[in-house]
């Protein structure tokens, strides 16, 4: 059984808004890493000069936005992928890349989801 014309279009409210969160997430992280280095560009108000444990945290800071960047940037792709596929073809969405239906369950959690698993 293949989507409802009602389905299709909360799938595709559910992608506008997971695709308004992911771009939210990712100024978010643009601009707190943009915040931190004018932080670091003036410099400390501390008179201590930094700890090597210091430096290890804003490492794995740094290293946590860049994942979580890299995340939400593949998922920002998939999103646009599967906003492509509804207008292309919208009777064909939700069906498996090796060609069965996707549940509807499923594509309501995941609305971008390409495999039926």
């Amino acid at each position: 059984m293949s989507l409802t014309t009602d389905q299709r279009k909360h799938l595709e409210k559910r992608l506008h808004d997971e695709r308004a969160r992911t771009v939210q997430l990712l100024n978010s992280i643009v601009a707190d890493r943009s915040g931190s280095s004018e932080q670091d560009a003036s410099g400390d108000l501390s008179l201590m000069p930094f700890h090597p444990a210091d430096l290890g945290t804003d490492t794995m800071d740094e290293e946590l936005d860049e994942s979580n960047a890299t995340r939400a940037t593949r998922e920002l792709n998939e999103i646009d992928a599967a906003l492509e596929r509804l207008y292309k073809s919208p009777e064909k969405f939700g069906v498996c890349d090796d060609g069965r239906e996707i549940p509807f369950e499923r594509l309501d959690i995941v609305p971008w989801a390409r495999t039926c698993d």
